[in-house]
C-alpha cells in the first residue's frame, strides 16, 4: 500500500498543492513553519480521520475559507483508489471513493492506513490516560474499521447517561423512579457497548505486548524491559475478553457505582475511565522515565502498530514528522534501520542533515507555501 498523489485544496496553510509520491522514502525538507507537517499530516487524516495535532476539524481549513479538501490517490495491489475529504467545520464531513458519494466518511475507513511518529507522541508516555486511550482506540479502527461505529455508538451512550446523571445531580435530591428506570436502561447501553470496546482493547493489548517489548530493546538495548499493563475501572476483577461475561460485570460494577455518579453527575465506570499502564521494569514509565527512554517507549507503541497492521496484510504508511531531530545518534540510526523495510516512508525535516543516510529517495523542498521536487 502506498500514496501516489496528494491533493489539497484549503488545507492549512495551503490554497492548493498538488504532490506525486513513490513507493520507498520521501523526504519533505524546509524550515520550521512552511507546511511540511501539513501535508503529512492532510495523509495522516485520510486514514483516519483525526488530526496528530488538532483536537478538531477548524484547525485544519486555510483561514478565510468555508472547507477544505483532502484527495488520496492509492495504490494497493497495483489497485488505484481516489479518495476524497470534505472538512466542513462546524458541519458533517463529506467523503467521495473514486469520485462516487459514500452515505458516511467512516465507510472508506481502512482504504488507507498509516502509523504516523510525531513529537507530540511522548504525550503516549508522559500525557494522561486519555492520550494512551486513543491510541488504543485508533489502532483498533485501522485494523477493523467497524470499530469507528463502536467508539461512536459508546460515546453516544456515554453522552445521554452523564446527560441525565448531571441533571439528576443538579436537583439534589433523590430521582424518581422514572429517572432511575431510565438510567437502567442507559446502564444497559453502556454495558453492552462497553464490553465490546473493552474486550476489543484487552485482545489488542495482548497482542501490542510482545512488540512493544521488542520494538523497545531494539530501540533502547540498554535500558529495562517495557510493558503494557491494562488497568480497568472495575477494579481487581479477573477480566476475560467474553463480551457476554463482560458486560455482566460492567452492570454489575456501574450498579455498586449509582450512588456515587448520582452525587457526582458522571459516569466513573467503562472503558472511558480505563488506564493502559506503561512500565519500565518495575516501574511506570510516566513519571519515572528519562526524556530518552519516554521518546524510546512512544516510537515502540508506534513500531509495534507497524508490526501489528502489517501481520495484518499490508505495510501501512509510515509517516515520520520531525522524529529524527529529537533522537540521540544511536536512537536515530536504530530507528531508521527499523523503518527502512516499510513499503513507503514519508519523513519531514528542517534540514537534510536530519534525514538519515540509511533513508535515501526522493525528496521536495518546501518553502513559502510552495512543494518542489529536488
Amino acid at each position: 500500500m502506498h500514496v501516489a498523489h496528494l491533493s489539497l485544496q484549503d488545507f492549512r496553510s495551503y490554497p492548493t498543492a498538488e504532490v506525486a509520491l513513490e513507493p520507498g522514502v520521501t523526504a519533505f525538507v524546509g524550515p520550521n513553519g512552511q507546511g511540511k507537517t501539513n501535508l503529512v499530516e492532510a495523509i495522516g487524516y485520510v486514514a483516519s480521520h483525526s488530526s496528530h495535532r488538532a483536537a478538531t476539524d477548524a484547525p485544519l481549513v486555510r483561514h478565510g475559507a468555508p472547507r477544505a479538501i483532502v484527495r488520496a490517490g492509492v495504490v494497493k495491489d497495483d489497485r488505484k483508489a481516489l479518495i476524497e475529504l470534505e472538512i466542513n467545520p462546524g458541519k458533517a464531513n463529506r467523503a467521495r471513493l473514486n469520485r462516487s458519494p459514500v452515505p458516511r466518511p467512516r465507510e472508506i475507513l481502512g482504504m488507507l492506513r498509516t502509523v504516523l511518529f510525531a513529537p507530540e507522541d511522548l504525550a503516549l508516555v508522559k500525557g494522561d490516560p486519555g492520550e494512551r486511550r486513543r491510541f488504543m482506540d485508533e489502532l483498533l479502527t485501522a485494523r477493523a474499521p467497524r470499530f469507528a461505529g463502536v467508539r461512536s455508538d459508546y460515546d453516544r451512550v456515554l453522552k445521554q447517561r452523564n446527560a441525565l446523571l448531571k441533571s439528576a445531580a443538579a436537583h439534589r435530591r433523590s430521582p424518581g423512579p422514572e429517572v432511575l428506570a431510565t438510567l437502567d436502561v442507559w446502564d444497559s447501553h453502556l454495558a453492552r457497548t462497553g464490553s465490546e470496546l473493552l474486550a476489543a482493547r484487552l485482545d489488542l493489548v495482548d497482542a501490542l505486548r510482545p512488540l512493544v517489548g521488542k520494538a523497545y530493546a531494539d530501540l533502547a538495548p540498554h535500558s529495562g524491559a517495557a510493558e503494557l499493563v491494562y488497568k480497568s475501572s472495575l477494579g481487581d476483577v479477573e477480566l476475560s475478553t467474553d463480551r457476554g461475561q463482560l458486560a455482566e460485570q460492567l452492570l454489575a460494577a456501574v450498579g455498586e457505582s449509582r450512588k456515587q455518579e448520582l452525587e457526582r453527575g458522571v459516569s466513573l465506570v467503562g472503558p472511558h475511565r480505563d488506564e493502559l499502564v506503561l512500565r519500565l521494569g518495575e516501574l511506570p514509565a510516566r513519571g519515572y522515565a528519562s526524556h530518552g527512554e519516554s521518546w524510546s517507549f512512544a516510537l515502540g507503541l508506534r513500531l509495534a502498530a507497524f508490526d501489528l497492521l502489517r501481520a495484518d496484510g499490508d505495510d501501512p504508511v509510515l509517516i515520520l514528522d520531525d522524529v529524527f531531530a529529537e533522537l540521540d545518534t544511536g536512537r536515530r540510526s536504530r530507528l531508521a534501520e527499523l523503518v527502512a523495510p516499510a513499503e513507503q516512508v514519508l519523513i519531514t525535516a528542517a534540514v537534510p542533515a536530519d534525514v538519515p543516510a540509511e533513508l535515501t529517495g526522493g525528496s521536495y523542498t518546501v518553502s513559502d507555501g510552495k512543494v518542489v521536487r529536488d
